[in-house]
């Protein structure tokens, strides 16, 4: 009987040496939001590799951190070769990749896109659990909401911005941006309108509603049709008459941290247009 339970036990311990830490050894991110998460939360070395849209000025808050990563093009080959214990991909796109990686049996984790600030917060909650960085999140966490607050003070005069992107692209309250702008101390124009969500907002509508802030993308190098409606005249009075605003993509586009530098940028924005106010 002894040599029985010392024949299971010695069967049972390699196992459970195995599964002490369940956090992955080799994490790979083929997203710009889950590479700039995981920079943030992983441990060192347990990321092996970004996209590489996170080197990239225009859209990543951490080009100068994500230089210390071999950076990937999301191709499913490359991925297999890096022998990852995870993948962690976009809500949307890279749909190809991560059906070639689960049919090789390589597991992939898909992060949902933020729509509001407590998004932010879940997300990263959400990497610091799938990474086994549970303290490291929780620190992130509790600056978040600390930097958060100091923009929950009293606001007397609220202006009114639009968000106005390519193609007359606008978001409404039920976005990551819309969030940003409220929380800035902006009504939205959008939402003014019926936007929860993004929709195409029509340049007479623009018009129609005067806003005090026009805010806009910046422009990508070289000609773009779909930006040749921000040379628009009508886009080019109403910048004119309001304040405008070409705001740091890289801090609006994911649901990282990096947003309260979006917030604070539009509250100074808010706090010039108010200033000589009552």
């Amino acid at each position: 009987m002894l040599r029985g339970l010392a024949w299971a036990a010695a069967l049972i311990w390699p196992w459970a040496g195995a599964h002490a830490d369940p956090s992955p050894a080799r994490v790979v991110s083929i997203n710009l939001c889950t590479d700039q998460l995981a920079m943030l939360i992983a441990d060192t070395g347990q990321l092996v590799s970004v996209s590489h849209l996170a080197t990239d000025p225009r859209s990543s808050a951490m080009v100068e951190q994500a230089r210390a990563y071999p950076a990937n093009s999301g191709l499913a080959e490359e991925i297999y070769l890096m022998q990852p214990d995870l993948v962690l991909a976009g809500e949307y796109g890279a749909n190809a990749t991560v059906d070639m990686l689960r049919r090789l049996d390589v597991p992939v984790l898909r992060f949902e896109q933020a729509y509001s600030l407590d998004d932010v917060r879940a997300r990263m909650i959400q990497m610091g659990e799938v990474l086994g960085r549970q303290d490291r999140a929780a620190e992130l966490v509790d600056r978040f909401d600390a930097r958060l607050g100091d923009f929950q003070a009293e606001i007397a005069a609220r202006p009114r911005a639009a968000l106005y992107y390519a193609n007359g692209y606008t978001l409404g309250d039920k976005s990551l941006a819309g969030q940003i702008l409220t929380r800035a101390g902006f009504d939205n124009v959008a939402a003014d309108i019926g936007y929860e969500g993004g929709g195409v907002l029509p340049l007479e509508l623009l018009a129609m509603n005067i806003p005090d802030a026009v805010v806009t993308g910046q422009p990508y190098p070289g000609a773009s049709r779909s930006e040749e409606i921000m040379d628009h005249p009508v886009v080019s009075v109403l910048r004119r008459q309001s304040a405008t605003a070409s705001v740091t993509d890289s801090d609006w586009v994911c649901g990282t941290p990096f947003v309260l530098d979006a917030v604070s940028q539009m509250t100074d924005l808010r706090q010039s247009l108010t200033a000589d106010r009552p």
